[in-house]
Protein backbone atom coordinates (compact mmCIF):
# COMPACT_ATOMS: atom_id res chain seq x y z
CA UNK A 1 0.00 0.00 0.00
CA UNK A 2 1.19 3.48 -0.82
CA UNK A 3 -0.08 6.36 1.29
CA UNK A 4 1.21 9.75 0.20
CA UNK A 5 0.70 12.53 2.73
CA UNK A 6 1.08 16.11 1.60
CA UNK A 7 1.03 18.80 4.26
CA UNK A 8 -0.26 22.09 2.94
CA UNK A 9 -0.46 23.32 6.55
CA UNK A 10 1.55 22.53 9.67
CA UNK A 11 0.16 19.54 11.53
CA UNK A 12 0.80 20.11 15.22
CA UNK A 13 -0.81 16.91 16.48
CA UNK A 14 0.48 15.27 19.66
CA UNK A 15 0.39 11.80 18.08
CA UNK A 16 2.10 10.14 15.13
CA UNK A 17 -0.43 11.28 12.53
CA UNK A 18 1.44 9.66 9.64
CA UNK A 19 1.42 6.23 11.29
CA UNK A 20 -2.21 6.63 12.37
CA UNK A 21 -3.28 7.55 8.82
CA UNK A 22 -1.53 4.45 7.49
CA UNK A 23 -3.14 2.27 10.18
CA UNK A 24 -6.61 3.63 9.39
CA UNK A 25 -6.20 3.11 5.65
CA UNK A 26 -4.95 -0.46 6.16
CA UNK A 27 -7.70 -1.24 8.69
CA UNK A 28 -10.37 -0.01 6.28
CA UNK A 29 -8.89 -2.08 3.45
CA UNK A 30 -8.75 -5.20 5.63
CA UNK A 31 -12.27 -4.70 7.01
CA UNK A 32 -13.68 -4.28 3.51
CA UNK A 33 -11.55 -7.18 2.23
CA UNK A 34 -10.12 -4.99 -0.53
CA UNK A 35 -8.40 -7.54 -2.76
CA UNK A 36 -5.58 -5.38 -4.15
CA UNK A 37 -2.67 -3.26 -3.02
CA UNK A 38 -3.79 0.36 -3.12
CA UNK A 39 -2.63 3.92 -3.51
CA UNK A 40 -4.23 6.73 -1.46
CA UNK A 41 -3.30 10.41 -1.27
CA UNK A 42 -3.96 12.39 1.90
CA UNK A 43 -3.75 16.19 1.83
CA UNK A 44 -3.66 18.04 5.15
CA UNK A 45 -4.98 21.56 4.56
CA UNK A 46 -6.20 24.73 6.28
CA UNK A 47 -9.80 25.94 6.58
CA UNK A 48 -9.19 28.42 3.79
CA UNK A 49 -7.85 25.76 1.45
CA UNK A 50 -10.67 23.28 2.05
CA UNK A 51 -13.19 26.12 1.68
CA UNK A 52 -11.81 26.89 -1.79
CA UNK A 53 -11.84 23.20 -2.78
CA UNK A 54 -15.37 22.75 -1.44
CA UNK A 55 -16.50 25.77 -3.46
CA UNK A 56 -14.81 24.59 -6.64
CA UNK A 57 -15.89 20.94 -6.60
CA UNK A 58 -19.17 20.96 -4.65
CA UNK A 59 -20.30 24.58 -5.11
CA UNK A 60 -20.55 24.87 -1.31
CA UNK A 61 -19.27 28.24 -0.11
CA UNK A 62 -18.02 27.06 3.29
CA UNK A 63 -15.19 25.07 4.81
CA UNK A 64 -15.79 21.43 5.71
CA UNK A 65 -13.89 18.80 7.68
CA UNK A 66 -12.99 16.33 4.95
CA UNK A 67 -13.50 15.77 1.24
CA UNK A 68 -13.16 12.51 -0.66
CA UNK A 69 -12.30 12.19 -4.32
CA UNK A 70 -12.74 8.53 -5.34
CA UNK A 71 -10.92 7.39 -8.45
CA UNK A 72 -12.93 4.17 -8.78
CA UNK A 73 -16.65 4.00 -9.38
CA UNK A 74 -18.40 0.90 -8.10
CA UNK A 75 -21.65 -0.70 -9.22
CA UNK A 76 -22.39 -1.26 -5.52
CA UNK A 77 -20.52 0.08 -2.47
CA UNK A 78 -17.75 -2.25 -1.41
CA UNK A 79 -18.17 -4.47 -4.49
CA UNK A 80 -14.69 -4.90 -5.95
CA UNK A 81 -15.56 -7.77 -8.31
CA UNK A 82 -15.50 -5.66 -11.51
CA UNK A 83 -12.18 -3.94 -10.85
CA UNK A 84 -9.91 -6.38 -12.66
CA UNK A 85 -11.70 -5.63 -15.90
CA UNK A 86 -11.16 -1.88 -15.58
CA UNK A 87 -7.42 -1.39 -16.05
CA UNK A 88 -7.67 2.41 -15.71
CA UNK A 89 -8.16 1.85 -11.98
CA UNK A 90 -4.54 0.74 -11.50
CA UNK A 91 -1.19 2.50 -11.53
CA UNK A 92 0.72 0.81 -14.37
CA UNK A 93 4.06 1.24 -12.57
CA UNK A 94 3.08 -0.17 -9.16
CA UNK A 95 0.00 -2.20 -10.13
CA UNK A 96 -1.75 -0.67 -7.10
CA UNK A 97 -5.42 0.27 -7.28
CA UNK A 98 -5.86 4.04 -7.41
CA UNK A 99 -8.43 4.54 -4.65
CA UNK A 100 -8.37 8.33 -4.65
CA UNK A 101 -7.67 11.46 -2.63
CA UNK A 102 -8.64 12.55 0.87
CA UNK A 103 -8.48 16.25 1.72
CA UNK A 104 -8.52 16.75 5.50
CA UNK A 105 -8.82 20.10 7.27
CA UNK A 106 -6.42 20.15 10.24
CA UNK A 107 -8.24 23.14 11.80
CA UNK A 108 -11.56 21.27 11.75
CA UNK A 109 -10.00 18.15 13.30
CA UNK A 110 -8.96 20.26 16.29
CA UNK A 111 -12.27 22.17 16.49
CA UNK A 112 -14.46 19.09 16.18
CA UNK A 113 -12.46 17.10 18.72
CA UNK A 114 -13.22 19.82 21.28
CA UNK A 115 -16.82 20.16 20.13
CA UNK A 116 -17.52 16.41 20.37
CA UNK A 117 -15.49 15.92 23.56
CA UNK A 118 -12.97 13.40 22.31
CA UNK A 119 -9.31 13.41 21.33
CA UNK A 120 -7.82 14.89 18.17
CA UNK A 121 -6.45 11.41 17.47
CA UNK A 122 -9.98 9.97 17.44
CA UNK A 123 -11.34 12.77 15.21
CA UNK A 124 -8.42 12.47 12.78
CA UNK A 125 -8.84 8.68 12.54
CA UNK A 126 -12.62 8.98 12.17
CA UNK A 127 -12.43 11.49 9.31
CA UNK A 128 -9.85 9.46 7.39
CA UNK A 129 -11.91 6.32 7.89
CA UNK A 130 -15.07 8.13 6.79
CA UNK A 131 -13.29 9.17 3.60
CA UNK A 132 -11.93 5.68 3.01
CA UNK A 133 -15.50 4.37 3.01
CA UNK A 134 -16.36 7.00 0.40
CA UNK A 135 -13.37 5.80 -1.64
CA UNK A 136 -14.96 2.33 -1.49
CA UNK A 137 -18.24 3.70 -2.89
CA UNK A 138 -20.24 4.19 0.31
CA UNK A 139 -22.31 7.32 0.86
CA UNK A 140 -24.72 8.78 3.40
CA UNK A 141 -27.37 10.46 1.28
CA UNK A 142 -30.18 8.36 2.81
CA UNK A 143 -30.80 7.13 6.35
CA UNK A 144 -30.08 3.57 5.25
CA UNK A 145 -26.75 4.51 3.65
CA UNK A 146 -25.82 6.58 6.67
CA UNK A 147 -26.57 3.68 9.03
CA UNK A 148 -24.32 1.36 6.99
CA UNK A 149 -21.43 3.84 7.10
CA UNK A 150 -21.87 4.53 10.82
CA UNK A 151 -21.86 0.83 11.66
CA UNK A 152 -18.70 0.22 9.62
CA UNK A 153 -16.97 3.27 11.12
CA UNK A 154 -17.79 2.17 14.67
CA UNK A 155 -16.66 -1.41 14.09
CA UNK A 156 -13.35 -0.43 12.48
CA UNK A 157 -12.49 2.21 15.09
CA UNK A 158 -13.39 -0.20 17.89
CA UNK A 159 -11.16 -2.88 16.33
CA UNK A 160 -8.37 -0.30 16.29
CA UNK A 161 -8.98 0.57 19.95
CA UNK A 162 -9.97 4.14 19.12
CA UNK A 163 -12.98 5.22 21.15
CA UNK A 164 -14.94 8.41 21.77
Amino acid sequence: MTLTIEEEVESSFNFDYRKLAEDVVLSAMEFEKFPFEAEVNLFLVSSEEIHAINQEYRQVNAPTDVLSFPMIHYHHPGDFSQMEQEEDNFNPDTEEALLGDIVLCVDRVKEQAKQFGHSEKREYAFLILHSMLHLFGYDHMTQEESAVMEEKQNKILNQMGIYR
